[in-house]
């Protein structure tokens, strides 16, 4: 036969102590002594007692849970983004449940609506659907939603980015002191926000700085291993090729280094965001800090869940360069 869960009671029995005594110490309540606490958590630890979550949200109107949409939870990026959130979830006494989007609009909606429909206190998206109005009901029925990495589309809502711009903008006048002037850029899909970004903060440095951009040096699209191969070939045919490069995210940096080797030519590169032995590669990058992400957009969630009603917010997380040798090639050296 099944053994029942230990409840309040039992603990109340077990620690000799009132029923109302044990729920002020498991909701962390004031007005009781240091020894009181004590022989209650005894008693919880040695009888396994596990609050109920039900109870909760009848005390505090709150589930303890928040739901968070994610492109690929998998993604190393994303994943790191995540135990940024956790971290001040645990802090919150809360859980973040996650679902995968897949680069779905159709999924994203479906997901969140979803974990609306489970009574999450608040939802934290990264958005590949570009109209969230399917939110706004929700919103209107008191669940917060804070966008992550990528704002969101018709609505007004909290969001909280990394300084795609300035990144990339850094990354090419690094390239441009170091006596680059044919600097070539690898982008994602251009409909992405993050590529639209990252992609003019490459203009604008080349701009201020008096540089043209030849209409070759520059490739924006799928990520795909021929593709990119095919956009280097270009960029380096010619009587004026790139002597340097800048990869519009990490797996696009993967692929030029791969494209790079096979070719037989080196160039200075600098990757936007670090990717795994990187360090070791050598390789020069445009670091984000995604556990920062994750940390921020989660405070401002408690903050609206705790009732702040001010404007919507617009929180842009800085960027570090880290100079590891790729990118400080002279073209003298090409």
């Amino acid at each position: 036969m099944e053994r029942s869960r230990p409840t309040m009671k039992d603990v109340a029995i077990a620690a000799r102590v009132s029923l109302k005594t044990v729920s002020r110490v498991v909701n962390g309540e004031p007005s009781v002594t240091p020894d009181t606490e004590q022989r209650v958590r005894d008693a919880i630890e040695t009888l396994g007692f596990l609050r109920n979550g039900s109870a909760r949200m009848l005390r505090t109107g709150q589930a303890g849970t928040v739901g968070f949409v994610v492109e690929d939870i998998g993604d190393p990026f994303y994943s790191a983004l995540s135990r940024g959130m956790e971290q001040v979830m645990r802090a919150h006494e809360s859980l973040l449940l996650s679902g995968s989007s897949e680069a779905d609009a159709a999924i994203e909606r479906k997901l969140a609506l979803a974990f609306c429909e489970r009574r999450v206190d608040g939802l934290i998206v990264v958005p590949t659907s570009t109209d969230h109005s399917y939110l706004l009901p929700e919103m209107t029925a008191g669940i917060p939603v804070v966008f992550a990495d990528r704002p969101p589309g018709r609505i007004d809502a909290d969001t909280v980015l990394t300084d795609n711009v300035g990144g990339s903008r850094q990354a090419t006048a690094h390239l441009l002191a170091g006596g680059h002037r044919r600097i070539g850029y690898l982008g994602d899909n251009p409909d992405i926000f993050t590529a639209q970004e990252r992609h003019r903060g490459y203009l604008e440095a080349m701009t201020s700085a008096g540089e043209p951009v030849a209409e070759p040096w520059v490739a924006m699209g799928s990520t795909t291993t021929g593709k990119v191969r095919a956009d280097l070939t270009r960029m380096l045919a010619g009587p004026a090729p790139v002597t340097a490069l800048i990869c519009g995210n990490n797996r696009i940096s993967v692929l030029a280094l791969h494209a790079l080797a096979a070719l037989d030519i080196q160039l200075a590169v600098i990757g936007f965001d670090d990717f795994e032995f990187a360090d070791l590669l050598h390789v020069t990058v445009v670091a984000q800090d995604p556990g920062e992400l994750g940390r921020q957009a989660a405070e401002l969630l408690f903050q609206r869940m705790d009732g702040d009603s001010a404007p919507s917010r617009r929180i842009v997380i800085p960027t570090r360069l880290l100079p590891r040798g790729s990118g400080e090639l002279p073209p003298s050296a090409l």
